[in-house]
């Protein structure tokens, strides 16, 4: 049975990202940023990844020749116009309440020779969506390319953030009998430089065999409704003068440890299921 969506006095377009958030459990919004503000992003990823990958437990593999990188706000130069754009803020108040929390940070980056993944969702159904029927968390991505067939676009299985089935491995991998449900549901996605897309985690996806030469790249910020408790999960900080630099809008939304000095990020949200990769 699907959710109810949050009701309430609302622009039509965010009205109709909360019905497709409840609906197929994703949206997206056009050209919200310029293709120079997403160049310069991928400037920022790709500085990020070499980093990480020349130190223990940097990146973490999400299947054979893709990885996963969180990362610091300070590490990249557009996040105040991330977090704070109209879209972004809108659809968060919309759908997670007033009081949302930024929680996560990071982005996956699909080479060459990557497979398809298992179909999966981020986490396990949280009780409130489980008994409430109410989304309490939502990840943003951005694409630092212009999608191609040939780059392994994102998969996703329209409807199925309320799948509830005792025999997802670990709470959130399906079982294999019932793939071709999905593979029936599946929509790829071709997002462009400067596009957003919003989803619920739990929304089953999966990312596909990039038969190209080109890295896929894309940004993901996650947030939460107050008590959802993915913060746990992460471990993404600020220093002082960055935090004071912030407006108070976004700093009211970011409450993650205050630090002298960043340190690099020791990733923890690994996804064992994804290791290998589709058998």
């Amino acid at each position: 049975m699907p959710g109810s969506a949050p009701t309430g006095a609302l622009a039509p377009h965010l009205e109709a990202a909360v019905q497709d958030l409840y609906g197929d459990g994703i949206t997206a919004r056009r050209g919200a940023f310029t293709p120079q503000w997403a160049d310069l992003m991928r400037e920022d990823v790709e500085a990020a990844f070499a980093e990480a990958r020349g130190r223990e437990g940097g990146a973490v593999g999400r299947g054979p020749h893709r990885y996963y990188v969180e990362i610091h706000p300070q590490q990249l130069r557009g996040f105040v116009e991330l977090v704070d754009h109209p879209w972004v803020v809108g659809v968060c108040e919309a759908v997670l309440g007033p009081d949302y929390r930024i929680v996560e940070l990071g982005f996956d980056i699909p080479f060459a020779g990557a497979v398809n993944q298992p179909w999966h969702r981020d986490f396990p159904m949280p009780d409130a969506t489980r008994g409430e029927r109410r989304l309490t968390s939502l990840a943003f991505n951005l694409t630092a390319v212009d999608t191609r067939e040939d780059m392994g676009p994102f998969e996703i299985a329209p409807g199925t953030q309320w799948d509830d089935d005792p025999r997802f491995g670990h709470g959130m991998f399906p079982p294999r009998d019932t793939y071709p449900c999905y593979e029936g549901l599946a929509e790829r996605k071709y997002p462009q430089r400067g596009d957003i897309s919003a989803r619920s985690a739990l929304t089953i996806h999966r990312g596909t065999a990039n038969r190209s030469a080109d890295a896929r790249p894309v940004l993901v910020l996650g947030v939460d409704a107050p008590g959802a408790g993915n913060d746990a999960h992460h471990d993404m900080a600020v220093t002082a003068a960055f935090r004071d630099s912030l407006p108070e809008r976004v700093r009211a939304h970011l409450h993650c440890p205050v630090v002298d000095e960043l340190t690099p990020i020791v990733q923890k949200h690994t996804i064992e299921g994804l290791v290998m990769g589709e058998a």
